[in-house]
């Protein structure tokens, strides 16, 4: 790697010294990650239809999923889907080669499809619709494709990470599943806040409660009363803190105004979604750490800095942390478009660590391992929402 590596040395952890700590996550089932699940199996499918008919995996960006939410009638015991979700996958994607068309279209809408049903036990077949909308990528794009012994930055951006989560972190990004595997009621839009003081832990759940599960307001609340014991007690194992939890904040139980759905999901009718408007790629928003605007979902596994760099940033920091036993760690990385992808234009590294030459050296082992990080992303294999 001949870029510069920047170490500067960190005296504790900027997070512990803090007062405050707000941790937000999106989960599976909030429009705008069901937005990045979507455009990240359309750009595998992609992906691995290159590798199958070409040998490669060729130019694609299939990043922009927008979800207009549909329109449901949810009642206790059960309701009525009148309008399907509407989501439209938009993009760029190599769809010719060699006068050899590539069915694109077709690939992407099965992919969707696919994570769909996969994904939304609650959500019929029919109540969604999809409309591809992914052009021809454009020549100089392709081109950095090109010479594969020097793969080539796809843009000019900044990925970052850091190392190891919080407490906080911990919990909001765990709580999630135990709510979901624990109470069949709530559907697989689930979002959490976390907000830490010095010594008080407030947690607010926002939890899509399925209509079939509950026969009347009564029985919504024996609901919510069972996600806020789970909570409260998930997050008591884990932190010294007090705790505080609120759920479905927004409810008016009187009035019969509470969180009820019919597929477990905001999008059925409430909120819209976007790729990456929610989770960064450790599954949290942090905003009192280093963030990227990128949306990595999507973009394609090769060359495209905006979704590599923050997941190598993120395991540079890991691997400092954990083999240097460091506190805390901050790692940037810049890119500059048409340089190769292994060697960024610039790399900042913020540590309690004070071994600069094993730094150096964890961040160039993982700049050099892009091309197995690519063969994880193809497989699925690795978190970015």
């Amino acid at each position: 790697m001949k870029s510069s590596v920047t170490v500067r040395h960190l005296e504790r952890s900027p997070i512990s010294a803090r007062s405050t700590e707000f941790v937000e996550r999106k989960g599976l089932g909030h429009p705008d990650t069901i937005c990045d699940g979507i455009a990240e199996a359309i750009s595998r499918r992609l992906s691995r239809h290159y590798l199958d008919e070409f040998g490669q995996i060729l130019h694609h960006n299939t990043d922009s999923v927008q979800l207009v939410a549909g329109t449901t009638e949810p009642a206790f015991g059960g309701g009525d889907i009148v309008d399907p979700i509407y989501v439209l996958i938009s993009g760029r994607a190599t769809r010719t080669v060699d006068g050899r068309d590539v069915p694109v279209d077709e690939l992407a809408v099965d992919a969707a499809r696919d994570y769909v049903d996969a994904n939304f036990d609650e959500l019929p077949a029919d109540a969604v619709e999809f409309d591809p909308r992914i052009g021809e990528t454009s020549a100089d794009l392709k081109a950095l494709f090109d010479n594969r012994a020097v793969l080539r930055a796809n843009d000019t951006s900044i990925g970052v990470g850091y190392a190891p989560l919080s407490e906080t972190d911990r919990i909001v990004r765990g709580l999630e599943s135990e709510i979901r595997e624990e109470i069949p009621a709530v559907g697989e839009d689930v979002k959490l806040m976390g907000w830490r003081t010095d010594d008080t832990l407030r947690l607010t759940v926002a939890a899509a409660v399925v209509s079939r599960y509950v026969a009347s307001v009564e029985e919504y609340v024996d609901v919510k009363e069972q996600v806020a014991d789970l909570t409260r007690r998930y997050a008591s194992e884990r932190t010294e803190r007090a705790v505080q939890v609120d759920v479905n904040a927004a409810d008016d139980v009187d009035t019969g105004t509470v969180y009820l759905t019919e597929t477990g999901l905001s999008a059925e009718m409430g909120d819209d979604g976007n790729v990456g408007r929610g989770n960064r790629v450790n599954g949290l928003i942090t905003p009192h750490r280093p963030m990227s605007l990128e949306a990595a979902a999507g973009k394609n596994p090769v060359t495209h800095v905006g979704k590599l760099y923050n997941l190598v940033a993120t395991n540079a920091a890991a691997r400092i942390h954990r083999e240097l036993d460091a506190e805390y760690t901050e790692v940037k990385l810049l890119s500059q478009i048409g340089t190769p992808v292994t060697d960024p234009q610039a790399v900042d590294v913020e540590t309690t660590a004070r071994d600069d030459e094993a730094i150096r050296r964890l961040v160039t082992a993982e700049l050099e391992d892009i091309d197995s990080l690519s063969r994880d992303l193809v497989a699925g294999d690795v978190q970015l929402f």
